[in-house]
């Protein structure tokens, strides 16, 4: 696969529009599985109560990956990444309830470098704040 968005059709300050992500209970047990984080602070409400937390919070790589998810599926292929770094700043708090938390992931194309590269850089939030700082992609394009 190769990225399917083209070099010379962005431009820096083209705003990449932002997609929402839905995150369940059931999601952040699924991620435990598979990626055998097993705190009990991302399925355990007493527990994350007990310890401090509002409720259960989401991973932070669980966070993480949604916004490379993004990413990936703007470029076009998720080889198409070739950099990627963020910093966690804010917890995602996931009720449990039939609604969950959203994970609303946005975009910028911050500069464009050599190679038909580009620096997109992210904005993570869930409610008003903001979960994901200094996140950056360097996706390399067609």
């Amino acid at each position: 696969m190769a990225a399917t968005v083209k070099y010379d059709e962005v431009e820096v300050g083209q705003e990449i529009p932002a997609v929402d992500y839905n995150v369940r209970r059931l999601n952040l047990v699924m991620y435990a599985g598979a990626s055998g984080d097993f705190n009990q602070i991302h399925w355990n409400e007493r527990f994350a109560k007990m310890v401090g937390l509002p409720d259960v919070i989401a991973h932070g790589m669980f966070t993480m990956a949604q916004a490379g998810r993004f990413v990936t599926d703007w470029a076009g292929d998720p080889g198409a990444v070739v950099d990627f770094g963020v910093r966690f700043s804010s917890m995602v708090v996931v009720p449990d309830d039939d609604q969950g938390a959203t994970i609303s992931v946005s975009g910028v194309v911050e500069e464009k470098l050599e190679d038909k590269r580009v620096v997109v850089a992210l904005t993570a939030k869930a409610g008003d704040a903001k979960v994901l700082s200094k996140a950056r992609a360097v996706v390399q394009l067609a």
